[in-house]
């Protein structure tokens, strides 16, 4: 079970990318809209996971989910802000927001360990997926400086994530 789970995660995260990919041209706004759905997708599993688990180093993997995610997020609304900018909607925030409900009521079923490796290895596909749209996609598209900048400051964030979450699925058997 867990492997179709994290096979169709994963396949979700590539269709995404590929969504991306075939209509690279987006606007700020969408991008904007974009890139604060993908953070509060991560902040609404970092959510299910402080609900769900129980193991200790997931907890505080996704205490600074939450904690990061958020942060960026309140910087990317006052950046919208400042500019009078709407994000806007589009497909590719619609299909994120749809798969991230059918992933997150899978996780639901699950519980204890198979819980905690379905959660992180999830976390490892989607942040490699978001990692490779921002620096293929999102941030070569964007045109406002700041916008830009506000982006290339998340890609590390989104980055060491990664490898957070690599390390923690290793160590959950």
């Amino acid at each position: 079970m867990l492997k179709r789970i994290l096979g169709a995660t994963l396949l979700a995260a590539s269709l995404g990318t590929a969504s991306l990919a075939a209509d690279a041209k987006r606007t700020d706004p969408q991008i904007a809209h974009i890139a604060y759905t993908a953070g509060q997708i991560d902040v609404t599993a970092a959510e299910q996971a402080l609900k769900k688990s129980k193991n200790a180093d997931v907890i505080a993997f996704a205490k600074t989910m939450e904690r990061d995610h958020k942060a960026v997020n309140d910087q990317a609304l006052a950046l919208v802000k400042k500019l009078k900018v709407t994000p806007g909607d589009n497909p590719v925030s619609q299909s994120l927001s749809t798969q991230a409900t059918k992933e997150l009521t899978t996780l639901e079923a699950l519980d204890g360990a198979a819980f905690a490796k379905a959660y992180v290895e999830n976390e490892v596909a989607y942040h490699k997926s978001v990692n490779d749209a921002l620096a293929n996609i999102l941030i070569p598209s964007a045109q406002n400086k700041e916008l830009k900048s506000l982006l290339e400051t998340g890609m590390p964030l989104v980055q060491g994530t990664s490898e957070h979450a690599e390390h923690l699925a290793s160590m959950i058997k």
